[in-house]
């Protein structure tokens, strides 16, 4: 229970500038146990049991259970970690969509972390709610320790279609690393776009940011080109240190996903976001 809080902590509270702002325009936190708008017999906590069949309540406002249901990992079968033994959940981070011209709701659960795995497991999940609730898909998007929404959590790609996009980090007193994933949805499936790496460090004599922005560009009406860019900065602490700081600086680091058609799937116009993860690996 006091990992699931400190999740919760960490989602609320750690990097508030990146995000309080998105939770506050698209994603909400409802109590498990209230009714789904529209559905007065359906709750979150139901939406959530075809995730996790035997989640309950456990009396201390927390909501416990086991295994999950089988489910792939959004960048592959090789990709992701174990789901623990046991999860226990607060709540879960709900997200309304579009996707192929209907509304669809999406659902973020941080499941935890299995004891022998370096990656959390957390389930994305995709509900149709016209009629009787139904999963539609479900997959795994840690890539990380923690997983949340990321700002924006979602970006309006076509005139039915929001891009969605998540993110998971793990951070020790001085070091920060994010993975981030945009995903689409086409024929009610999670699709991945891409997964891009950041890291951000502070010590004593300097602190080096690696922020990121996300743009839908003018141009295909059904498939918006995607611009994502990390804006890589260097700045003294002002600090008196051993070590002597860089000198100050600031880069931008830029792909932009096309919709190839013949591929039916957004790409990249360059492999920038792989040679960023590479040179910051070399800094772990």
């Amino acid at each position: 229970m006091i990992r699931a809080l400190l999740r919760f902590v960490l989602g609320c509270l750690l990097l508030p500038g990146l995000w309080v702002t998105a939770h506050a325009q698209a994603v909400s936190f409802p109590e498990l146990n209230t009714a789904v708008p529209g559905h007065a017999d359906t709750t979150y906590l139901d939406l959530a049991r075809m995730i996790v069949p035997d989640l309950k309540a456990d009396g201390e406002g927390f909501y416990a259970g086991t295994t999950p249901i089988e489910m792939r990992h959004i960048l592959g079968d090789d990709q992701g970690g174990s789901p623990p033994p046991t999860v226990s959940l607060p709540n879960a981070a709900v997200l309304t969509v579009n996707a192929g011209g209907k509304q669809r709701l999406a659902m973020l659960f941080d499941l935890g972390q299995a004891q022998d795995s370096a990656e959390g497991f957390a389930a994305l999940a995709l509900y149709d709610l016209d009629g009787k609730p139904r999963l539609l898909d479900a997959v795994d998007v840690a890539t990380d320790q923690s997983t949340y929404f990321r700002e924006p959590a979602k970006l309006r790609i076509g005139p039915g279609d929001d891009a969605i996009i998540t993110m998971s980090m793990h951070f020790n007193s001085n070091q920060n690393y994010v993975g981030t994933v945009l995903i689409v949805v086409r024929k009610d499936r999670f699709e991945p776009i891409d997964a891009i790496y950041t890291f951000d460090e502070k010590l004593c004599a300097y602190k080096r940011t690696q922020d990121m922005t996300f743009e839908a560009l003018a141009g295909d009406p059904s498939h918006a080109p995607l611009k994502v860019t990390v804006t890589d900065t260097a700045a003294s602490s002002g600090e008196s240190c051993d070590e002597a700081p860089p000198e100050p600086s600031s880069h931008e680091v830029s792909v932009t996903y096309r919709w190839d058609a013949a591929r039916s799937r957004y790409a990249g116009d360059s492999d920038a976001f792989e040679k960023l993860a590479a040179e910051n690996a070399k800094r772990f």
